[in-house]
């Protein structure tokens, strides 16, 4: 069975749970460009698919086996990181952003909404840390 011949919610699932995994993954690795590899990325992808996500039982083993479908497999996973990587950061995360690196006094880089999101956090954790001590 083709990627293009599943039905519509396995598609949505698919890509949902790629995105979930490459947040994971970039997360893990800070956002750090130099350390993205993408055979790690796709190993994490599949444990997390293994274990968590629905479609993955839903998909007969014989479709699973199928080189085809892992080459459009290998297509979606890349259109959804290309996706992911060019949405451009909201303006309210522009604006917590700096008003965060203006209290911490910090420069932090990003240049995607999910990597945004990600700052936002680490910066309010180093807030929180600081305020505490």
């Amino acid at each position: 069975m083709a990627f293009k011949d599943l039905s519509q919610g396995i598609k949505i699932s698919i890509t949902r749970s790629i995105t979930t995994s490459f947040e994971s993954y970039m997360n893990g690795i800070n956002w750090n460009e130099d350390k993205f590899n993408m055979q790690n990325f796709v190993a994490e992808w599949r444990k997390y698919i293994i274990n968590h996500a629905s479609w993955y039982s839903q998909i007969s083993e014989a479709t699973k086996a199928d080189p085809v479908f892992h080459e459009e497999l290998a297509v979606k996973i890349n259109e959804v990181i290309n996706k992911i990587l060019s949405e451009k950061p909201s303006n309210a995360q522009i604006d917590e952003i700096v008003e965060l690196q203006e209290q911490l006094e910090e420069d932090y880089d990003y240049s995607c909404k999910m990597e945004a999101k990600y700052v936002i956090e680490v910066m309010k954790d180093k807030l929180k840390k600081k305020q505490i001590s």
